[in-house]
Order: structure tokens, then C-alpha cells, then sequence
């Protein structure tokens, strides 16, 4: 057994590249297979994808189950993991910690949010830090949702909460949203930890590197993608088209078959 089984270590070395690290999210044991396939060095989870795979809602703490379920599945893999916890499902810091410090993960997204409303920025300090205690070495990801949810979505409270996080133990700070470039850059120059953003058109990745951004999460977009990709194929079907092109089934079902050996 290696000294570090979860790649911690590694993961938390990406954040330290020449360029931002570009984390793919999956959601679900094949879809994180063929991110791997790809060469991805790292991959993540997405909320929404696990929950709404499962049939459930995002942020509203039910797809717990299907996540801790996810991040077992994808132990095996032969890059580090970091699992998206929404707000850790549960307002208590020590049961927060101890999911945390189970999971066979390199690294787990807290978001301060729940049910679409900011949570006291306090008690969330309280979750990672009791995250950070628990789990030495599991890079903590604090997620900052005043520019997800549009509350108080200014600067100033963005970098207080993003600052309490830090004093608390985390490793890393996520501001998703609509963020322009001087915003970015007033983010990753003020934090001492590395920022994370969500992927999209508005900033490519060359231009995220040069305002200082080390990590890039493409959250739910792929997920999204892929059931417009599902719809896509079935229409061109349908209308009597070729069918689109697809990694072959021998492919798909080696990779699964590789993780279970």
C-alpha cells in the first residue's frame, strides 16, 4: 500500500503547474473512465449530473446517498478524485468531517449555500475547518456562491467569506458565476490559495492563466452536454440520418471491465 492510496499529494501538486488545472467533472463511473481515457490528470464530480442521474434535485442534500455511492465506484481509477459535497449535507461540522474523512477521495468541493440561500459564512468556516482536522491532506475546496446565486454578489463580501474559509483551512477557493476579468484577477491576487472558476466562453483558458487562476472546473457543462449530444443523436436518427459517430462498445465495456480487475 502506498503512503499516499488517494493521490493527495498529486492532486494537490496540479494546482502548482505551469498552466490552471482543467478539471473535468463526471457523473458516473463511465463517463469519469473516459475523461481518464482522454488524459485528464485529475477528475471531479458534478452535483447536478450525480443528482440528476439519480433522479433527484441539486443542492437540496438528497443525492448524499448517490454521491458517497460515486466516490466509492471511483476509488479505483488511476487518478486522484476530488467529490462535489454541495454543502456537506448537514449543518453539523462533525458529520461533515467524518463523510468527508471517509470518502477515498483526493479532495472535496463545500459550498456555502444551501437551498439556494448563502449560509452564515461562520458556520460554514466551522464545516471546513472541521473538514480540515479530520481529513489531513484532502485538499478542501471552499465554494464561494455569492456570484452563483446573485446574493450579495460583490467583491467585498466575496473576499471576506473566501478569507474566513482560508483562516479555517481551506485549501482552495471556487467563485462561480458571472465574473469579468478584473474580478478575477482582484480574486486570485488578494487569496493566498488557489483560485478555482467555473469553465465558459466568456474566459478561455490561456486568458484565466494570465489573471492568475489555477484551477478550472467544468461543473455541470459536460453533463449537460452529453444529454445534448444523447438528444442530438436520437433526432439525427429519427429523421432517417446517419447514425453519429461513437467510441466503440468494445471500448467502453475494456475500461469498465480494467477498473473492476
Amino acid at each position: 500500500m502506498t503512503a499516499d492510496p488517494h493521490g493527495r499529494a498529486a492532486f494537490r501538486a496540479l494546482h502548482a503547474g505551469p498552466a490552471p488545472l482543467l478539471l473535468p467533472n463526471a457523473w458516473d463511473v463511465a463517463s469519469a473512465l473516459a475523461l481518464v481515457a482522454d488524459g485528464h490528470p485529475a477528475v471531479g464530480t458534478t452535483s447536478l449530473g450525480v443528482a440528476a442521474a439519480a433522479g433527484l434535485p441539486d443542492a437540496t442534500r438528497a443525492a448524499r446517498a448517490a454521491t458517497v455511492g460515486l466516490a466509492g465506484r471511483l476509488a479505483g481509477l488511476p487518478v486522484p478524485v476530488t467529490v462535489d459535497l454541495e454543502d456537506g449535507y448537514s449543518d453539523d461540522p462533525a458529520e461533515v468531517a467524518a463523510l468527508a474523512a471517509a470518502l477515498p477521495a483526493a479532495g472535496v468541493n463545500l459550498e456555502d449555500s444551501t437551498g439556494g440561500r448563502l449560509a452564515d459564512p461562520g458556520r460554514h468556516a466551522d464545516r471546513v475547518a472541521a473538514v480540515a482536522a479530520a481529513a489531513p491532506g484532502l485538499f478542501v475546496n471552499a465554494r464561494v456562491d455569492t456570484y452563483w446565486l446573485g446574493e450579495r454578489a460583490d467583491l467585498a463580501t466575496t473576499l471576506a467569506r473566501a478569507r474566513r474559509y482560508v483562516a479555517a483551512g481551506a485549501d482552495g477557493v471556487f467563485v462561480p458565476g458571472r465574473l469579468t476579468a478584473a474580478e478575477i484577477a482582484v480574486l486570485a491576487a488578494e487569496l493566498p490559495v488557489p483560485l478555482t472558476v467555473l469553465a465558459g466562453a466568456g474566459h478561455p483558458l490561456p486568458r484565466l492563466a494570465e489573471l492568475g487562476v489555477r484551477r478550472v472546473s467544468t461543473g455541470s457543462l459536460l453533463f449537460r452536454a452529453a444529454l445534448d449530444a444523447a438528444v442530438a443523436g436520437a433526432r439525427r436518427l429519427r429523421d432517417g440520418e446517419p447514425a453519429p459517430p461513437a467510441t466503440p462498445y468494445a471500448e467502453v465495456d475494456a475500461r469498465t471491465g480494467a477498473l473492476r480487475a
